[in-house]
């Protein structure tokens, strides 16, 4: 009897790791497409680290400045737009050079995390192979790097406008925050879906890059809002849709508006109503893209290393 139950445990023991061979999941394994998503990229914060100095690293080798060059470019940018486009190309609107520079601030940052995020799985394909980790990590992690790059304009911008006089309120750090944010939200969503797409079609890589040379005109930054509403008065309002436009003017508010001689009459006359309803809309819509981004990318997810 002993020797007839050891039998039939052992063939019980048997068929278990028969069906583990045959691809059940036995307790403790997890399929690899379970623990992906964007939450996942964060649980795995460590990870998402070393991608990030990776790529900050990669960057500067070689260079004998590194990350002082973060610095000195932008900071011969403002002085070139505050001495060129101020003086000479006088254009009536005051500090213009700050106006225009705080929008390139935002609009720099949404075309780098858009374009390194789309071309990030590609460019790492010999990670996305040998590598179980969620590939939404490399769209996000592109985004971080152009954050990392934009803090040294943001700096020089801050530095410039308090030497004109600007002094920081909590409704200019609100709206300068509300602006960094849904780029950065817009941004990654846009590089999610973007990024998979050129796995399978490397002609979204220019796509992105018509895209991004557009945004630079789409935006009120060369130009004030103003101006948009005395061109085309009520379709002034079909503008504001676009939400680099809005991301741009609350960034107008958080430095520029408190350089003027009367930050309440500039708000006034170059910024719309409702800037923060507006911003907050677009925000939302933002967010909707991202989930409907991680969405597509989870559809195309298993065959991006075949593809690759």
């Amino acid at each position: 009897m002993a020797d007839t139950g050891t039998a039939r445990g052992g063939r019980r023991r048997g068929r278990h790791v028969a069906g583990q061979r045959d691809g059940e999941a036995g307790p403790g394994l997890v399929a690899p497409s379970a623990t992906s998503g964007l939450f996942e990229v964060f649980r795995r914060r460590y990870l998402l680290r070393l991608l990030v100095r990776r790529e900050i690293s990669a960057r500067y080798q070689g260079s004998f400045l590194g990350l002082f060059w973060s610095y000195l470019q932008p900071a011969f940018r403002l002085a070139i737009y505050y001495f060129v486009i101020a003086e000479i190309l006088d254009r009536g609107t005051e500090n213009f050079a700050i106006h225009l520079f705080a929008g390139m601030v935002m609009v720099h940052f949404f075309t780098e995390s858009f374009g390194a995020g789309t071309r990030s799985i590609v460019r790492n394909k010999s990670l996305v192979q040998k590598m179980a980790i969620p590939r939404e990590m490399f769209p996000v992690a592109s985004m971080l790097v152009s954050a990392y790059h934009v803090v040294p304009g943001m700096v020089m911008l801050g530095g410039f406008c308090v030497a004109l006089g600007w002094r920081p309120d909590l409704i200019g750090l609100a709206a300068g925050l509300l602006a960094f944010a849904l780029v950065a939200v817009l941004g990654t969503a846009l590089a999610l879906l973007f990024s998979a797409a050129n796995v399978f079609f490397r002609d979204f890589s220019n796509v992105v890059q018509t895209l991004t040379q557009f945004t630079t005109f789409s935006v009120p930054m060369i130009y004030p809002y103003s101006l948009v509403e005395q061109r085309f008065g009520d379709f002034a309002q079909y503008y504001l849709l676009n939400p680099m436009a809005e991301a741009v003017l609350l960034f107008q508010r958080a430095f520029w508006t408190g350089t003027t001689d009367d930050p309440v009459a500039t708000e006034a006359e170059h910024l719309p109503d409702h800037l923060f309803a507006l911003g907050f809309a677009h925000l939302g819509v933002a967010l909707v893209v991202l989930a409907l981004g991680q969405l597509v990318f989870n559809r195309l997810e298993n065959k991006i290393p075949e593809r690759l």
